[in-house]
């Protein structure tokens, strides 16, 4: 009998203790392809290389609405982006956590990119 309460008070222990269903990689790509939403592949391109987004006619003079490149830049600037509704960028309301693993993605992402150029 003992044993089985020693059983049952490691198993939630041991539970945790195994990984999660997807790899940090495979959220963060679905967190960029949806966050809330609208994903940021649609203005951003599919590895933040940016994109053009519409192209427009504005009194009598072509214009484009354009996805700006965010794989390029530093952290702080990436959090401060995210948090500030600029250009038509949405507000998505991310987590700190939801932001680091979008970083993370982005950076990913590059090292692919530079490693598949070489």
């Amino acid at each position: 009998m003992r044993s089985f309460f020693l059983f049952l008070s490691v198993l939630p222990f041991s539970l945790l203790a195994q990984s999660s269903f997807i790899t940090p990689m495979e959220y963060a790509s679905s967190l960029y392809k949806n966050p809330r939403g609208i994903g940021c592949h649609k203005c951003h391109g599919e590895f933040g290389e940016g994109k053009i987004v519409a192209k427009y006619e504005h009194k009598k003079e072509q214009k484009s609405f354009v996805g700006p490149r965010i794989n390029n830049i530093d952290f702080n600037n990436f959090y401060r982006a995210l948090n500030v509704r600029k250009n038509g960028m949405p507000r998505y309301f991310l987590t700190p956590k939801e932001i680091q693993s979008l970083y993370f993605y982005l950076q990913e992402k590059k090292k692919e990119e530079n490693a598949n150029v070489k």
